[in-house]
């Protein structure tokens, strides 16, 4: 008894470990996240910082944007549009919205050298035109164009026949989706440092996000409902699930159609919270000060934006 269960355990692990080698390993994939990891937790260290809910949220956006490009989730993902619709959601919107979240810039920011913050200032200051094309791409209407465009541009069926048949086309799809989602979600959730004024009212966010659930409730309910086979590419090279052809695609469109959908409404949730916190702060009346006490400073007090 003890024999077959040590064999069975030892062939779940076997079967584990087979599941998370990489369909195809990308030195690329491995980098991009081990580097935010660490520029994450270094970043913790310097501010003195204890992990908390945030950085549960930015592991697990970075970890499952690792699991579905190396593993062998990649691998059904490319003979499967159930599975690739899937890989998808979690690219473009999972993953970057765990991320975006979590509110990760300052700890980024704190974890790079000093010299390349440096640096970063310095172009900054003298070539403000390299920020330009940043700040036109992140304009809530913009990004949230983006945003539906990418996810339509794949899924138009000559360009998605392409892009599973050439690698380098397809990491091109992969990595776009990953940066897209990362720069849409970034916007939706960004925080301005402390003292400046958002620019971007919590209204206008929520209405972009609003916007694009419809293009993606159309595209979704057409692949879903489509009595026709439009993505043959997957019949052509095989096919790993064992249902017929417009099954899975139906089940691809109901990806696209209900959990892309419904990850608007969760991020609007999340913004409806912050806007009430925000709201909060303003509305709270500053502490004045005892006279005697005006010019004594707190230990803790930042030095920099103390008047």
């Amino acid at each position: 008894m003890t024999d077959s269960l040590t064999s069975a355990l030892f062939s779940t692990v076997a079967t584990a470990a087979a599941f998370l080698q990489p369909y195809e390993f990308s030195p690329t994939v491995l980098g991009v996240c081990l580097l935010a990891a660490g520029l994450y937790f270094r970043g913790l260290r310097r501010l003195n910082r204890k992990a908390g809910w945030d950085t549960l949220l930015f592991a697990l956006g970075l970890v499952s944007i690792y699991l579905v490009l190396q593993t062998q989730i990649d691998y059904y993902s490319r003979f499967s549009f159930f599975m690739h619709r899937t890989q998808h959601l979690v690219l473009h919107h999972l993953g970057p919205f765990l991320i975006a979240a979590s509110a990760p810039a300052s700890v980024l920011l704190a974890g790079l050298p000093k010299y390349m913050i440096r640096i970063m200032s310095t172009l900054r200051a003298r070539y403000p035109v390299i920020t330009r094309p940043i700040r036109m791409i992140q304009a809530p209407f913009v990004s949230g164009f983006l945003f539906v465009a990418i996810i339509y541009f794949w899924l138009i069926p000559g360009i998605h026949f392409d892009a599973m048949l050439s690698l380098p086309l397809y990491n091109a799809m992969n990595w776009g989706m990953a940066i897209d989602g990362l720069m849409f979600w970034w916007m939706i959730f960004r925080q301005p440092p402390a003292g400046m004024l958002e620019t971007r009212h919590y209204g206008v966010r929520l209405l972009v996000l609003f916007l694009v659930m419809f293009p993606q409730i159309l595209l979704g309910a057409y692949i879903a409902l489509s009595p026709t086979d439009l993505y043959p590419i997957y019949a052509l090279c095989g096919r790993v699930l064992p249902i017929n052809l417009l099954q899975e695609q139906a089940l691809g469109g109901l990806v696209t159609w209900i959990p892309a959908a419904m990850m608007s409404v969760l991020g609007a949730l999340v913004l409806l919270v912050r806007w009430s916190q925000s709201s909060k702060m303003v509305t709270t009346p500053p502490i004045v000060p005892e006279p005697a006490a005006q010019h004594t400073m707190h230990p803790m007090a930042d030095p920099y934006t103390t008047t």
